[in-house]
């Protein structure tokens, strides 16, 4: 679990892998879009797509979760030159924290500034629904708790400093972009703001469980997001993170109710429009300049 940071993902593994796939991409991306279950969509939105599998790309992890295509594709969104992931990495399916997060670091060394990520999440907060959008507004880092930190070892300066400040990890101005489209759009009725809560899975949560997460301050709870947080922030690039709130966490030990990963899914289809136009209608506002090599 605590595995030495400069194995098999520091800086010249890193470099590697964003020079490569610089040669094979058409564009030098400027902004990194990451899909969550169900929501791979967004990669469909890119214009003149270039399409890479995970398996192809050196060093790269490989995705092997339901809902997760495996694949990285290039392309551009109202002019902005993009990389989308089509699938993440979790700590649940065997890698550790550190490969989880290699591709935040590729990112940063292709010359990605901005990264926006989405997710399924289960709802904490008894006022939300099911189909809600939450805006992250901050996180709490469970696994971090117990010393599982994608930081964790050697730091290496050309990546970012050692201690990074992290209570500005999601950028304010891209969280206030995300509210005003949304009102534009007519999306405000399902529209909220809150904390998300990242524990390793792949069990989802217990009654208990979900009760304290909810007294600690979070709304919503997942299984990723967090790590690729902590090291685009490491690296110095703006975030802004979007919650699918697919399923309503169980808080009481009567209900009928269990968490599955179907329902995940079926709730990412329902919504999946939404959430694309939402984020390719910021991207439309956001102020990047198209750099072709």
């Amino acid at each position: 679990m605590f595995a030495d940071s400069t194995t098999g993902y520091g800086y010249e593994e890193c470099k590697a892998t964003a020079d490569w796939l610089l040669a094979e991409a058409p564009v030098r991306p400027l902004l990194g879009i990451v899909c969550g279950s169900g929501l791979g969509g967004l990669a469909e939105m890119l214009k003149d797509p270039l399409v890479i599998k995970y398996s192809d790309i050196p060093s790269f992890p490989r995705s092997t979760v339901h809902g997760h295509a495996g694949r990285l594709v290039f392309g551009t969104l109202f002019g902005k030159p993009c990389v989308c992931m089509q699938g993440r990495f979790h700590l649940y399916e065997g890698y550790t924290i550190q490969k989880t997060t290699m591709p935040m670091r590729v990112f940063k060394l292709m010359g990605v500034e901005t990264v926006i990520l989405t997710n399924a999440a289960g709802g904490l907060n008894q006022d939300f629904k099911v189909g809600d959008i939450m805006v992250i507004k901050d996180h709490i880092n469970i696994p971090g708790f117990a010393g599982n930190n994608p930081l964790v070892g050697a730091n290496d300066e050309r990546f970012g400093e050692r201690f990074p400040c992290m209570s500005d990890a999601y950028d304010r101005d891209l969280q206030q972009l995300a509210h005003a489209v949304a009102a534009e759009l007519d999306y405000s009725a399902f529209m909220q703001e809150g904390v998300y809560s990242a524990l390793a899975g792949p069990s989802f949560e217990t009654v208990a469980e979900c009760k304290m997460l909810h007294f600690l301050g979070a709304d919503a709870v997942g299984m990723s997001t967090v790590h690729e947080v902590i090291v685009a922030r490491h690296c110095g690039m703006r975030v802004v993170a979007l919650s699918l709130i697919t399923n309503q966490a169980v808080m009481d030990y009567d209900s009928e109710k269990k968490a599955n990963h179907e329902e995940v899914l079926q709730t990412g289809e329902l919504r999946a429009q939404q959430m694309e136009k939402l984020v390719s209608t910021m991207v439309s506002r956001m102020s990047c300049e198209t750099t072709r090599h």
